[in-house]
């Protein structure tokens, strides 16, 4: 999974708070407040399409985007890459289980114990 840049998030996050797919000018319009260039939003679109982190279809002339996965999908992705990275994958799940709180402790018990997945 590819790890996101700051403006690339940016993106993301409207992708994530949309119910259906979005045009690169519905993008853009979204990002008014950063002062991007419509270019801009449509070159981090088709960078996101390629990295396979949003799919894009044909609608006319232009092109819908959509996220690959939901937001949880994508982080739950960037965790378990995370634990590949270590020698010792158990005393960084210890770790990470000691910083979490005691309501997220519960939701990853409850969870665990019904093997439940999202």
């Amino acid at each position: 999974m590819a790890k996101l840049g700051e403006l690339e998030r940016a993106v993301m996050e409207v992708l994530w708070a949309r119910a259906e797919p979005a045009t690169v000018r519905a993008v853009h319009e979204e990002l008014t407040d950063r002062g991007l260039a419509y270019t801009t939003v449509m070159t981090v679109l088709t960078r996101l399409a390629a990295k396979g982190v949003v799919r894009r279809k044909r609608s006319g002339r232009a092109w819908l985007y959509a996220p690959a996965a939901s937001r949880e999908e994508y982080v739950a992705e960037l965790m378990l890459e995370a634990l590949e990275m270590t020698g010792d994958r158990d005393s960084a799940l210890v770790r990470f289980a000691q910083s979490v709180t005691n309501d997220e402790a519960d939701a990853l018990r409850k969870a665990l114990e019904r093997g439940e997945s999202p």
